[in-house]
């Protein structure tokens, strides 16, 4: 595929994978996402009192009884500050918004703040690369997806180098599956920095196009990256893999309680939803915190989380949460 047209499938695809209020899917606010409101909810009917209470959810248990981090490992040792997008367009993330030099110094800048909002904990900078984009249209195979070239994913993976970053790759499948898009990505899942990352938002099930409602994955899919990322570990004995799981309604995640944990693969349930500070703090509460898996993550939107005159969260706020999230990303 010749440079143009894929800039011109990119274009098509921001509408999904940019939150924005003009996008197809309903805008990736944390209250869009299931924070409570602040206004209170209108009294039940009287057939709704009486029906029987909902049996009270057990209180989370963190941190997640898991496989002691073997040799190598990353979490939770150390922090990972992300930057996500993709090179090719300037509105999926600061990864292209901005040239090369100027994101990777703008990098430099947030590792520093971390490191010193937290001098405790090493800060591991990372590029979280979209390499298999949801599509607006159906493309020649109706996948609904566009996966990005070698050359590309070579092209980011040396900018990471020269920050001594590890590199995620973000995987949006459309009308695909897990199945069907990982093993093309396993040459690159064998380098020792190199991680995984699955969107469920654009994991759409029943034929729906992806953008017209959010999507979902279940913990059978979430198994099949991690078994694929572990056997990997063991075949070229390498250091254990971050698997990221981005999640901000319910239904994204299904059957959360039945992922498989294995010290081969570190799982981070990532709090991906965009909104006040307060909503975010309500989402992560709701849809991470509530559903240990192992660890946690949050996400920080430069443009949507301030663009109605809300601060952008800081690092100290963020060290307040519970569990603290090791997995940080700016979109």
């Amino acid at each position: 595929m010749s440079s143009s047209r894929l800039l011109v499938s990119l274009a098509a695809a921001l509408a999904l994978a940019a939150p924005t209020p003009a996008a197809p899917q309903p805008p990736r606010t944390a209250r869009d996402s299931g924070a409570r409101p602040a206004t209170p909810s209108p009294r039940p009917t009287d057939s709704a009192a009486r029906r029987p209470a909902r049996p009270a959810r057990p209180e989370p248990v963190w941190p997640v009884a898991g496989p002691e981090p073997l040799p190598g490992s990353i979490l939770p040792g150390k922090r990972i500050v992300a930057f996500y997008g993709n090179p090719l367009s300037k509105r999926m993330g600061i990864l292209g918004e901005l040239p090369r030099a100027q994101m990777l110094a703008r990098l430099d800048r947030e590792v520093a703040r971390w490191e010193r909002a937290d001098p405790g904990t090493p800060v591991q900078p990372a590029l979280h690369l979209v390499t298999v984009v949801a599509q607006g249209s159906p493309g020649r195979d109706g996948k609904y997806r566009l996966r990005m070239t070698d050359s590309l994913i070579e092209q980011v993976s040396a900018w990471a180098a020269s920050r001594n970053a590890i590199v995620f790759l973000d995987v949006q499948v459309g009308l695909s599956t897990l199945r069907e898009e990982l093993p093309r990505l396993v040459p690159f899942l064998r380098r020792p920095n190199v991680h995984l990352a699955i969107d469920p938002e654009f994991a759409m099930k029943g034929g729906t196009p992806p953008g017209r409602k959010v999507g979902t994955v279940d913990a059978a899919d979430v198994n099949y990256a991690s078994a694929l990322l572990a056997d990997l570990v063991t075949e070229h004995r390498l250091p254990p893999k971050v698997l990221v799981v981005h999640r901000f309604t319910q239904r994204m995640l299904t059957n959360a309680s039945r992922i498989r944990l294995d010290p081969r693969v570190q799982i981070v349930v990532h709090m991906d939803g965009w909104g006040s500070p307060a909503n975010k703090r309500a989402t992560y509460r709701q849809f991470v915190h509530a559903e240990p898996v192992q660890f946690t993550g949050f996400k920080l939107f430069y443009k949507n989380d301030t663009k109605r005159g809300h601060p952008l969260m800081t690092p100290a706020q963020l060290l307040e949460l519970r569990p603290k999230p090791v997995y940080i990303q700016y979109q």
